[in-house]
This record gives structure tokens, sequence and C-alpha cells, in this order.
């Protein structure tokens, strides 16, 4: 049986402005890698609710899961939950267990659950909460989608939930050989490579140093012996 698939979108102004470094997604991907579901795609769509329905209903339509990141806080250009209720035609408001939590969270803070931060508190019906240990502001799973904050930290312990509730498959190895060539005198037998193991993805990332150049080949799959075969026979073959 072929991985689940899973694809990321990314909603932010500050992602596409530039203000903001996106790190979620190097950790999510890496985290599916070893789950043992494929990240297929990402998207990164500003604070606009027709893009950010369009793209949700596209890549859920198209994948296994959706993970999203950004924009459920408790300020006005908070409008992923809406978005999201939207795409799915659910109606929206603040959950009972939802409040429970943040009231819990604040009383003990000493802080006041005012009405901006009730905002979190927002869920669509029929939607499963994400558990927050970090902040405790939930994220929520409404049919394959999860919804989950852009702080790097809180995403994280996010993601860590629901993971903990996926069934995924073989997990993602890689084998990485560096080669001291440019990619002119390496293709052709990086060709040969790939059309005889086409069950393995077999990547050629050039790099210069010190005005030399070369290529880090990066062979993946999921199977560990048959990467390690092709490294063996790309050595071979460049006389490494």
């Amino acid at each position: 049986m072929p991985n689940p698939t899973a694809a990321m979108l990314v909603i932010g102004d500050e992602i596409l402005s530039g203000r903001t470094r996106d790190a979620n997604m190097y950790f999510l991907a890496g985290e599916l890698s070893k789950h043992g579901v494929d990240l297929k795609e990402v998207r990164v769509v500003s604070d606009d609710a027709p893009a950010i329905v369009a793209a949700v209903r596209a890549l859920s339509e198209a994948y296994d899961h959706v993970f999203t990141s950004g924009g459920i806080g408790p300020t006005h250009d908070d409008i992923t939950a809406d978005c999201i209720a939207e795409a799915f035609g659910a109606t929206i408001d603040v959950r009972d267990d939802a409040r429970a939590i943040l009231a819990e969270h604040y009383a003990r803070t000493g802080a006041e659950l005012n009405e901006a931060r009730l905002r979190m508190a927002r869920i669509p019906e029929g939607a499963d909460l994400i558990d927050n240990p970090v902040s405790r502001a939930p994220g929520f799973t409404l049919k394959n989608v999860h919804v989950m904050a852009g702080v790097p930290a809180v995403f994280e312990a996010m993601v860590a939930t629901v993971l903990a509730t996926l069934t995924g498959g073989q997990p993602l190895l890689s084998q990485t050989l560096r080669i001291d060539r440019g990619e002119g005198e390496i293709a052709a037998t990086l060709t040969a490579l790939a059309n005889k193991y086409n069950d393995l993805s077999i990547g050629c990332y050039p790099f210069q140093k010190n005005g030399a150049f070369g290529a880090n080949v990066v062979v993946r799959g999921t199977e560990g012996a048959r990467i390690d075969a092709a490294i063996t026979e790309l050595a071979r073959e460049l006389g490494l």
C-alpha cells in the first residue's frame, strides 16, 4: 500500500511579505517523513478569505491530510477558523469545551479571558480539538484538515498531537553522496541510475565552494537495501 499523502497550507501576509521566515514547513516535512506520510505540496496564501477557502477545498480533495499553519489567534486578521468553516459549509461559534480550556488557563495565569481571547474558542461545528500544551488555545481538525497555530513552538506541539492519531506508512529513508564534479559531468550517469532504480527518488543538488562546482546526490525511498544498492552503484560508476 502506498503511504498516505499530505499537503501544507501556510497562511499569513507576514510570510509573503518576507517579514517572517517560515520554519514550520521544514519541521512538518521531517516529522511526516518519519511517520510514513508523504508531503506532496506546500502552498502559501495571504490573509485573504476567498484564497484560503479555495486552497483548503482544493488541497482537501487532492490529499489524505492537510495541515494548516497560522491565523487562529485573537486578532482581527486571524480568519483561518472562519475560512475552514466556510470551506466545508459548517457553522462556527464559541464552543463550550474550547472556552473551558481557555477559562482554566487564564484563571491560572491571572489574565482576563476577554472578547479577543475568546475568539480562539470559536470552533467549526463537527471539528475535533487539537491539544495545545504550550499556550492552551486549541487547534482543531475538520474532516481531513488539521488547523494549527503559526507560532513554531505551538505548531510543533500540535503536530505531535495530530500525528499520534494518524496511521502512517513506511518511513522515508535517505542517503547522500557528495560528488566534487559539476552536474554536466554526472548527468548521464544519474539518468541511467534513475531509470534503473525507478522506485526511488534521486535528486541532484549542485553547489559551488571555493570556485569549484559539485553536487550532493540524495537517494530517497522506503527500502534501505535498495537505497544502499543505488548509492553503491553510483559511487562505483563515478569511480569514487
